[in-house]
């Protein structure tokens, strides 16, 4: 192999065409394969040395709920359509077309010029730095990629960054770290990495790359410049190869739900998970910790509060004031099977802490390491790192043996004593010694160039034990760390937030970069996990907020150890109480939208120049942002503040959720936002919500199924929803219903096509305060329902 030099770069040729693949090989032994997944997926992997040397893929599942041990070859195209393509061949240059996609591979230096398809024109949308865009031996020997770099060009995506939502300017680290108390606008690195981005052009022309790297990877996207070669932005990659999927747009919402597809299908989880799920590490560390837990129960039942969670802290599991992941402390928990059954007789399931790591003075460790199951180095010993209060050592996933031994541990420790899910915590995978090493299902490497899959893979674990446990039910596994696909498998969060009010506004970005990264099952710890007890009025705002993500938890470990509650302050539980409530009647909604995810790759939360690119407003950063494709959340962020000023975006009519006032797309508008009061919330007109309307609480009244309807001034109404048993394989009830609106009435038709989940069939149909029209509901089958100047009507299905 002839090594490259600057002064005379390789020169690539054609070298063969397979099945969705054309290859190009250099003078030097590089070699370049084109891949032709999709019309509008195009790869390029390059291999500076001529041979693979990343690791499988875990990120690569095309709607598929998981991936088979060990990994997904790089080569393998199965599950894509591989369509027909063009493909020229000149002196200096190889075009390859399909419908959507052209890429043009200068043949001296492999310089790559991406075009898109928009109407009938080819668009530029990326293309090589003309100096040294990749390694081919000049540098390092890491897997480096130069773009060029255009002027008014955004960024979006990398998962659940800090800062604003455009990371045009920044540079990232994307290793797996445990920051507690990060800074929710400047932090760098996190727990997740997920080295994806969604480019816009100055016009909101959008497109995808992601590159499917397992190893640590850094982002500068415009921080650094070089006056030797103009503008760029730059992937470096510390192992393994340049591995580049570029998805065409132009639409940003289409190319969301792809990469969504991409890295595989959302988990379907239970709807109970979607209800308020409390936690603090307080109660679990506290010497009378089951007393503590009983005490949240009765503090629930006294404030008439719904919960249908708890997320159990490690204290659980401590000796002393170290934690053993799966130990049972029985002095505190004296019978864990017991406390577990009295949770569940309340109607909350409990959701322990595990951690992937032993202590070296865990009762279990000197067994676990003599069965070979932790990471070790060359010579098969384990390596120890640092792990809370003291040394510990790993699980080795990518040992088939250590994984089924970790489902053994959660079945027994956990599941046999009535416990349904899992909440799999501290999986970063700090391993910072350069001995340590994965096995990679026998073909080991360093840790370092796969680090980020191993909490992937001990999440996957943990609910391959539930589903085998109880396969009739949904898994439900939440997990802090992770890389691109871990949708599959679990739920996450933001992490160990700090109590700050900016933390609001940025936690919600970090919610839309995770979205668009394909990860919209998520929330934050409500009030803060670290730092000051939140003020009451921080407090309240945080709760605003947080019954409008998918996850909604209080949790801390505040300084002064006191402890974030509902009930925290007096003078707040009535406003509290009826922002919960609020949450048991949206509950249905927000279940929908994880049947949207799970079915169509629609994101949850998404910022809202997805669904409107065309209003240059909507670009700009904000604090508002939608929770599905219609309902627009203007957070309050700001301290003293009774109001919110809200310009929603131009392409759709708006309505006021609480008030039924209706405002014009980029119309600027006050809204009320009193502390004791909802939150501000906007409606696109046309649209529609499932909603609970039985009185939520600790013991709420029977479900009570309505719809939410927000109808224009003038025009077509339509609203479409999904419901089930909840849990397991049930049937699925579609709900449609379409009609017209005008001055003076609302005609509506319903129609539910499915078996019926409920067997009341009855459904109550809204309208927003204040509107004072005729509602005329027709079910298709007989006369209309009609109840004039009322706010709603309620519908019987015949059959």
């Amino acid at each position: 192999m002839r090594r490259a030099t600057l002064s005379k770069p390789p020169r690539f040729a054609l070298s063969g065409r397979a099945h969705g693949r054309v290859t190009l090989a250099a003078d030097t032994g590089a070699i370049a394969h084109v891949f032709v997944m999709e019309d509008d997926i195009v790869r390029l992997l390059l291999l500076a040395t001529g041979s693979v040397t990343s690791p499988p893929s875990w990120a690569i599942a095309p709607g598929a709920d998981d991936i088979a041990e060990p990994g997904r070859d790089r080569m393998d195209v199965a599950d894509f359509t591989c369509p027909d393509f063009r493909c020229d061949e000149a002196a200096d240059a190889v075009t390859i077309e399909t419908g959507r996609l052209r890429l043009t591979v200068r043949l001296v230096g492999l310089h790559c010029t991406w075009e898109q398809r928009d109407g009938d024109d080819w668009v530029p949308i990326a293309a090589d730095r003309p100096t040294q865009a990749y390694d081919f031996g000049w540098w390092d020997g890491r897997a480096h990629h130069y773009c060029a770099r255009s002027p008014g060009e955004r960024f979006y995506g990398l998962g659940d960054r800090t800062g604003d939502t455009d990371r045009a300017g920044r540079r990232f680290r994307l290793t797996n770290v445990d920051p507690m108390g990060f800074d929710a606008e400047h932090s760098d690195p996190l727990y997740k990495s997920i080295p994806y981005l969604l480019v816009a052009d100055e016009t909101g022309r959008c497109h995808g790359a992601f590159y499917d790297s397992t190893a640590d990877v850094t982002i500068d996207l415009g921080r650094e410049l070089d006056n030797y070669h103009g503008l760029y932005r730059h992937v470096v990659a510390d192992a393994g190869d340049v591995d580049l999927w570029m998805i065409a747009g132009p639409d940003p919402a289409a190319v969301t739900r792809r990469f969504t597809w991409l890295t595989g299908r959302p988990a379907l989880m239970p709807r109970w998970t979607l209800g308020y799920s409390g936690s603090t590490m307080t109660y679990t560390d506290a010497p009378d910790a089951a007393e503590q837990m009983q005490g949240f129960l009765d503090k629930c039942a006294e404030h008439d509060l719904g919960c249908t969670s708890f997320h159990l802290s490690s204290g659980y599991t401590s000796i002393g004031d170290k934690r053993y992941v799966f130990h049972w402390n029985r002095d505190k928990f004296p019978d864990p099977t017991g406390f577990v059954a009295s949770y569940a007789e309340a109607g909350v399931r409990l959701v322990p802490n595990i951690k992937p790591a032993l202590l070296r003075s865990h009762p279990a460790y000197d067994e676990v390491a003599a069965a070979g199951f932790f990471v070790a180095d060359a010579a098969g010993l384990p390596v120890e790192a640092q792990f809370w209060d003291e040394i510990g050592s790993y699980i080795d996933f990518t040992k088939p043996a250590a994984a089924r031994w970790w489902r053994g541990q959660v079945g027994s420790a956990l599941l046999d004593q009535g416990i349904e899910a899992t909440w799999n915590d501290n999986n970063e995978y700090e391993l910072w010694d350069a001995r340590a090493r994965f096995d990679g299902f026998g073909d080991p490497c360093p840790a370092a160039a796969m680090r980020p899959v191993l909490p992937m893979l001990m999440t996957r674990a943990s609910r391959q034990a539930q589903v085998a446990a109880r396969p009739d039910r949904r898994p439900y596994v939440v997990t802090r760390s992770g890389m691109a696909g871990l949708h599959r498998y679990a739920q996450t969060w933001s992490g160990d937030n700090r109590t700050d009010w900016k933390t609001i506004r940025y936690n919600a970005r970090q919610s839309i970069g995770l979205a668009l990264s394909g990860v919209s099952n998520g929330g934050h710890d409500i009030g803060g996990f670290s730092g000051p007890a939140p003020s009451p009025e921080l407090l309240v705002r945080w709760v605003q907020a947080g019954v409008l993500m998918p996850r909604f938890s209080i949790h801390s470990w505040n300084d002064d150890r006191t402890v974030n509650e509902p009930w925290m302050y007096p003078e707040t539980v009535p406003a509290i109480r009826r922002l919960m409530a609020l949450r048991q009647t949206l509950i249905p909604f927000l279940y929908d939208l994880l049947h949207r995810y799970h079915a169509d790759y629609e994101p949850m939360v998404r910022p809202t120049w997805l669904d409107y690119p065309g209003d240059p407003a909507a670009w700009r950063e904000s604090d508002d942002h939608l929770l599905g494709p219609d309902l627009l959340v203007p957070l309050v962020v700001e301290e003293g503040v009774t109001t919110r000023t809200v310009t929603p975006p131009i392409g759709a009519d708006w309505v006021d959720v609480w008030t039924g006032r209706r405002v014009g797309g980029g119309e600027t508008v006050v809204l009320a936002a009193p502390l004791d009061g909802p939150p501000p919330l906007l409606a696109r007109a046309g649209s529609g919500m499932l909603v609970d309307l039985a009185c939520g609480g600790w013991r709420p009244a029977p479900h009570e199924r309505g719809v939410w309807l927000f109808p224009p001034a003038d025009g077509p109404v339509a609203w479409k929803a999904i419901e089930d048993g909840g849990d397991g394989d049930s049937p699925v009830d579609r709900w449609r219903l379409s009609g017209r609106a005008d001055a003076e009435r609302v005609n509506v038709s319903v129609v539910r096509e499915g078996p019926g989940r409920l067997s009341d069939r009855r459904i109550v149909i809204l309208l927003p305060p204040g509107d004072g029209r005729t509602l005329s509901v027709n079910d298709g089958a007989g006369e209309p329902v009609t109840r004039d100047r009322r706010a709603g009507v309620a519908l019987m299905l015949e059959g």
